[in-house]
């Protein structure tokens, strides 16, 4: 286990306190903190051991483009809003034993680091499409099959694998002063404890993994270019590190308290959302959005549309992600209607937009979007996709392109949920995420999958899980779901039902017959769109 430069290495000052929740005026005896690092904010949230109590506190980062494909950020902001983030909840938490910290970060980031442990590169994010010559090629040699096979992870430039790959071909000088290359995940836990280490469920999403032997794979590093002591060793997502002497007195928790290593964000987002049992699927829906469902061991699908990702070493998810969700409409608030008051260029779902677009009718008048604008995964897993407008006529609308935005994005998780469905019949889905706010949202998402819906709050989600996880290492429950029960408030009714609209559903049920060929079928249409930006 490597040592941590971390006292060597300056963190900027956390930035001033955001906003923050608290669901009861004074903590219980005993809390945990459920941390969530996600792709631009991090949520912290201490929650009360048998008790409704709880504080949130969020703060968000930006998400750079340097040079068009390239989405990265910068770990000492990410590592500055963590800080204060955990700060503000600590510090509602006084008079509370902390009982630990337990982590859940975004996957598949990758950053450089030199000996001293210093970053050589920004972290580059799932979302930066910089390898997607290297993922083509990895697939047209039909290298892709046996590495999706052998790590849970298909091939495609948000995996750290194509990314080693790329830096291997065009940044001689860092892969040269390259010592270690890790994830978000490994260099928060360095910061945070002075130990450079990784987990299971983190180093199954990297591509570099040998799903059936818990440990990196010599064929694949082999490939990539790396040796196996410049990757972090790999620990159960149950270990527990403790907090270093500068992280406990930004954070003003004692020195040695647990740092639980936790698990990525989509496995604990099915813990946090009660998405854990046979039939029900978990479905997030952020800026990018994913569907999940458990099951006991790895396992990958013919097809190779599905990744296998770890929760512990016998919980294991199946499922696919999108890189275009919410964003759509983030998207369309800039490019289409920057002049509609309301509408911000900088604002998720925004109300105005979303209100516009729901006046429009189910189906956007015959108006269909392929809804890629950024390097798309699931389930064409090619990135070099390009997003279109399909059926534009003269009577359509910035309505019209806004609802079919949405409706696109649905479409792309419903055959998601029906390849999950050929491995593992799904009947229920339960959803959480911010976009769910949007009656719009919960309307389309509900006819277009035609499955009973349950929405699950914000912070039922990650953050949960990550707590819940935590508190199952500590020995503080048996088992996860009884994790997750400790920490939710005593009788609490169960999460609100979604019933999708029938006539809806028969509107989308006619699209839907001809979705899946359109999208099959898209690769040859797109290469129309590549001939001509020649």
């Amino acid at each position: 286990m490597a040592e941590c430069m971390e006292d060597k290495v300056p963190v900027a000052e956390p930035p001033a306190s955001g906003p923050a929740v608290t669901r009861a005026s004074r903590p219980p005896g005993q809390v945990i903190v459920g941390l969530d690092v996600g792709t631009t904010s991090v949520k912290a949230v201490a929650f009360g051991l048998g008790s409704g109590w709880r504080r949130v506190a969020t703060r968000e980062y930006p998400l750079l483009e340097p040079r068009p494909g390239w989405q990265v950020q910068d770990p000492e902001q990410i590592l500055a809003a963590t800080a204060s983030a955990l700060a503000d909840c600590v510090a509602a938490a006084v008079g509370a034993e902390v009982l630990g910290i337990s982590l859940s970060t975004a996957m598949h980031g990758l950053i450089a680091l030199d000996a001293a442990m210093h970053p050589l590169t920004p972290l580059i994010t799932w979302a930066d499409a910089r390898a997607h010559a290297v993922a083509g090629r990895l697939r047209q040699s039909g290298q892709a099959v046996d590495l999706h096979r052998r790590s849970g992870t298909p091939v495609h430039p948000m995996t750290p694998l194509t990314k080693l790959i790329w830096f291997a071909e065009h940044e001689p000088r860092i892969w040269a002063e390259a010592r270690w290359w890790v994830g978000l995940k490994d260099y928060l836990v360095c910061r945070l404890t002075g130990s450079l280490v990784t987990e299971l469920s983190s180093a199954s999403g990297t591509g570099l993994l040998d799903m059936a032997a818990r440990s990196w794979s010599p064929a694949t590093i082999q490939l990539c270019g790396v040796s196996a002591d410049q990757l972090p060793p790999i620990l159960p997502t149950t270990s527990r590190l403790g907090l270093s002497s500068t992280a406990a007195g930004r954070i003003g928790l004692p020195v040695g308290t647990p740092v639980l290593m936790g698990a990525a964000d989509g496995p604990l987002g099915n813990l946090g959302t009660g998405a854990m049992s046979p039939g029900t699927a978990g479905l997030s829906l952020g800026t990018s959005g994913a569907v999940r469902m458990v099951v006991p061991e790895p396992r990958v699908d013919e097809k190779g549309t599905l990744f296998c990702y770890a929760l512990t070493d016998t919980v294991w998810m199946v499922g696919a992600a999108i890189s275009n969700g919410g964003f759509v409409v983030r998207w369309a608030a800039g490019s289409l209607a920057p002049d509609l008051p309301g509408v911000s260029a900088t604002s998720g779902a925004d109300e105005a937009l979303l209100t516009l677009a729901a006046s429009v009718p189910a189906g956007s008048d015959g108006l269909v979007m392929v809804p890629y604008l950024l390097a798309e995964r699931a389930p064409l897993w090619d990135a070099s996709l390009p997003g279109a407008y399909l059926g534009l006529r003269r009577e359509h609308t910035r309505g019209h392109l806004v609802r079919a935005a949405v409706e696109g994005v649905c479409f792309q998780l419903r055959l998601i949920l029906d390849e999950l469905h050929q491995l593992l019949p799904v009947s229920s889905v339960r959803v959480t995420g911010g976009t769910f706010r949007s009656p719009l949202w919960r309307e389309v998402m509900a006819a277009v999958l035609d499955r009973p819906l349950f929405a699950v709050g914000d912070e039922e989600g990650t953050s949960l899980g990550a707590a819940a996880l935590g508190l199952f290492a500590l020995g503080h429950a048996p088992e996860l779901t009884g994790a997750v029960a400790q920490l939710s408030p005593p009788g609490a009714p169960g999460p609100p039902r979604i019933d999708a609209d029938p006539e809806l559903v028969k509107i989308y049920d006619r699209l839907r017959a001809s979705v899946p060929e359109l999208i099959g079928s898209y690769g040859r249409i797109a290469e129309l769109f590549a001939r001509s930006a020649e």
